[in-house]
């Protein structure tokens, strides 16, 4: 059964290090937060996760969810009572407000707890990550009477919340959403309609189960401009907020999945169910959009999440698994055969796995801080540049780290050969379970067209030009630096390449918009490949100034990053070219057969 041990030493490097978290001490939720309490923090739920969560990801892949005859759903054995340890720790109000019963923690610090969670076990953590988002959604949208009503219990852990979009016709397109809404003489609405893939939709780990809802009001705008958001509770509060009766919302099936077999992803039927606008009418989408912008923020997380726990189980292997000898000659004579990991290949497989994990939680953590500046700071310019960040890099980690997740899984179970394709060993359920993050919340293919459709040329293209600015005054310093310029130099080339691409795509655009549609994936995959050697470049050069001081253990794991660093701009970042090659060809040879040829 596969092992996990979360990486808090990566995690402090990156915070206290590489982006200096002390610097930040103006923002709220920032000014007590000492090495000392981030440090016990990230300890305290690494305990968590690998003693009591990470052991039953296995368990939840083989029981999966059971739903009665009743309609209501049991979780596989565990999950209760890892959920109640999990809400009495507060780490499901991490970074919510005090005033409803939160730690207000960074949300840095949040997304750090929730990828040892995702990687300890996915499926599990959904039930955390749902909830989390609608509390977003809630405390952005909701009135201040929805937020006192829902937000402490949902904080708490006492309820949960969920997220209803999706539905047999309309996936993507929301503006086909057939869901109804009928307003009632008390301000309440009747909610009508099934929505499909909903996530935690059921289960028996809190007292009530807190649904937003996507629908339509009876008369209202075609398309999504008629759409409205609606708090649907599993039970009606009764005055002062005790559970009443149950509402009219029920699972009406639970979906048969490939993997992340543990969360209950339901049908969810809604026959006349009590509701309640949140937001005003006919401002469903923005709402919703905040929520769908956390998970899709939180999904990049699972990608990487998966990729880690992946890498540390086939790493562990390869230094296990006698096979072959060193094609320099036998390393360890005394056996009958070399350990794997002597073998050039596999090094090459599990120095991409890691080049690309710890290049993604870096990119993670620096867009985790830009959230907290841009939900915190007092300066309306710093905000803006903040806001900026969020919007361009949300699709490149939604997407790119979600692709690079379930690549680096299969690379993983690679690893083990025959032996990662039995289910015992657990590698296979890493790569059904991540595959499932380069779908949800929008498809990457959905991820990379918002990226060149829309936020590129966001405000004039500011965001992408603030970007690279950023890069370029940081390159033009490191390559004065004797012991950076060997990586800023290949990372100077790839920057020009993703400039070419965006004018390439700027100007062709326009003229044929199925030039920038057929060049989006390579695009996003560029843009990625370049986030992440400024995040490889920073690391190294965090890593260099520690060195002199350290010792033992702390010096390996700097060095480390010194030679994963190199590997990533020799082996990893040359790939801009052919991105770059593939964008500029054009949509001629996509677009040139009849549908009927395919």
């Amino acid at each position: 059964m596969p092992t996990y041990r979360a990486p808090v030493e990566e995690s402090l490097f990156l915070i206290n290090d590489v982006f200096h978290i002390d610097r930040y001490a103006n923002l709220p939720g920032f000014a007590d937060l000492s090495p000392d309490i981030i440090e016990a923090t990230l300890a305290e739920a690494a305990k968590l996760c690998e003693q009591v969560i990470a052991p039953l990801n296995r368990v939840g892949d083989m029981e999966g969810c059971t739903r009665h005859d009743d309609a209501s759903v049991t979780t596989p054995t565990g999950f209760k009572e890892a959920f109640r340890q999990l809400t009495e720790g507060g780490w499901m109000g991490i970074s919510a407000p005090v005033e409803y019963g939160g730690q207000a923690l960074p949300g840095v610090i949040g997304n750090i707890v929730n990828e040892f969670l995702a990687s300890a076990n996915l499926a599990f953590w959904m039930y955390v990550g749902l909830t989390q988002g609608a509390v977003d959604a809630l405390i952005i949208h909701g009135s201040a009477e929805q937020k006192a009503t829902y937000l402490p219990a949902m904080i708490a852990g006492k309820w949960t919340g969920t997220m209803n979009l999706t539905e047999p016709q309309c996936g993507t397109d929301l503006g086909m959403v057939r869901t109804k809404a009928v307003k009632q003489a008390d301000g309440s609405y009747r909610i009508s309609g099934t929505k499909i893939f909903t996530s935690s939709g059921e289960h028996d780990m809190a007292e009530n189960i807190i649904h937003l809802v996507l629908a339509r009001i009876e008369g209202a705008p075609a398309g999504t401009r008629g759409l409205s958001l609606f708090v649907v509770p599993k039970f009606i509060l009764e005055a002062g907020g005790a559970l009443g009766p149950r509402n009219q919302v029920s699972c009406g099936s639970i979906e048969h999945k490939m993997g992340i077999h543990g969360n209950c992803t339901c049908v969810m039927n809604f026959d006349d169910a009590a509701g309640w606008i949140v937001g005003g009418e006919n401002h469903g989408l923005k709402a919703m959009f905040t929520m769908m912008n956390h998970s899709r923020l939180g999904v990049g997380i699972h990608g990487m999440a998966i990729s880690e726990v992946a890498y540390q189980n086939a790493a562990a292997y390869s230094k296990e698994r006698l096979q072959g000898r060193s094609l320099t000659g036998p390393k360890f004579p005394d056996k009958p055969a070399d350990p794997i990991i002597v073998h050039p290949d596999v090094r090459r497989s599990l120095m991409t796995i890691r080049a690309l994990t710890e290049g993604a939680r870096a990119l993670i953590v620096w867009t985790g801080l830009k959230h907290d500046i841009a939900k915190g700071s007092d300066d309306p310019a710093v905000r803006e540049q903040a806001e900026d960040h969020l919007a361009l890099m949300t699709p490149v980690i939604k997407g790119y780290c979600t692709d690079g997740g379930f690549t680096n899984a299969v690379l993983a179970q690679q690893m083990y050969g025959g032996h990662g394709y039995i289910a015992e060993n657990g590698m296979e359920q890493f790569v059904r379970d991540a595959r499932i993050n380069q779908i949800y919340e929008g498809a990457n293919g959905v991820q990379a067209m918002d990226l060149v459709g829309r936020k590129i040329g966001l405000d004039g293209g500011r965001p992408v030009k603030t970007f690279f600015a950023e890069v370029e005054a940081y390159l033009a310093g490191a390559a004065k630096d004797e012991g950076l310029s060997s990586y800023a130099k290949p990372m100077q080339e790839a920057l020009r390449h993703l400039q070419q691409a965006t004018g390439w795509l700027a100007k062709n655009g326009p003229a044929n918009h199925d030039d920038p549609g057929a060049g989006a994936c390579d695009y996003m995959h560029l843009f990625g490949l370049v986030a992440f050697g400024f995040m490889w470049c920073r690391m190294v050069e965090a890593a260099r100034a520690k060195l002199p001081q350290a010792a033992g253990d702390a010096a390996q794991r700097l060095n480390a990053k010194l030679v994963t660093g190199r590997f990533y701009m020799e082996r990893m970042l040359p790939e801009t070219a052919m991105r770059l090659a593939r964008i500029q060809s054009g949509s001629a040879s996509t677009m040139a057969l009849p549908a009927d040829a395919f």
